[in-house]
């Protein structure tokens, strides 16, 4: 009998530290530039809330990032349900974060968010048309529930 294997634990540390290095390298660079986190307000968070669902869910399920994560899953990446490989080293880490919208949304939520302290005006661009198309993401997916139930209920009536 195999033992099971083990996770790439020195990976995601090594993940981990990147994370907390770049976060910290937009802090003292954001604090270089003299640009104060403080001015975003509420409604920049709602905006970067829904660029951050955007753009996770676009880099872990969609067909035109599938390039991205071909490298890290298992048979060939196209529609998003793909797993990443399991060979206990980078390539799985990386694979797991990639393939998991909310492991990746944290990357893009603090990269959007560096990216609207540091050069906020690329930064609110990219953030705003991101959130634009996440909203729009719930919009078509309310519509399509409304008139897929006011279609039920016009077939229910339609039998009585």
């Amino acid at each position: 009998m195999e033992p099971e294997p083990q996770p790439p634990y020195s990976t995601y540390a090594a993940i981990m530290a990147t994370f907390c290095g770049g976060l910290a390298t937009a802090t003292v660079l954001a604090r270089l530039l003299g640009r104060d986190p403080k001015e975003h307000t509420a409604l920049d968070l709602v905006t970067l809330a829904f660029a951050t669902y955007k753009a996770s869910r676009t880099l872990s399920r969609d067909q035109v990032t599938s390039f991205l994560r071909e490298p890290f899953v298992e048979g060939h990446a196209h529609e998003g349900g793909e797993e990443p490989l399991e060979n206990g080293g980078l390539r799985q880490a990386i694979g797991e974060l990639v393939t998991c919208s909310r492991c990746v949304g944290t990357w893009v939520a603090a990269g959007l968010g560096s990216t609207q302290i540091v050069a906020p005006r690329f930064g609110r661009l990219l953030s705003w048309t991101l959130g634009a198309a996440g909203l729009n993401d719930f919009l078509q997916a309310g519509f399509a529930a409304l008139t897929n139930k006011s279609n039920e209920i016009e077939e229910r009536v339609g039998q009585l």
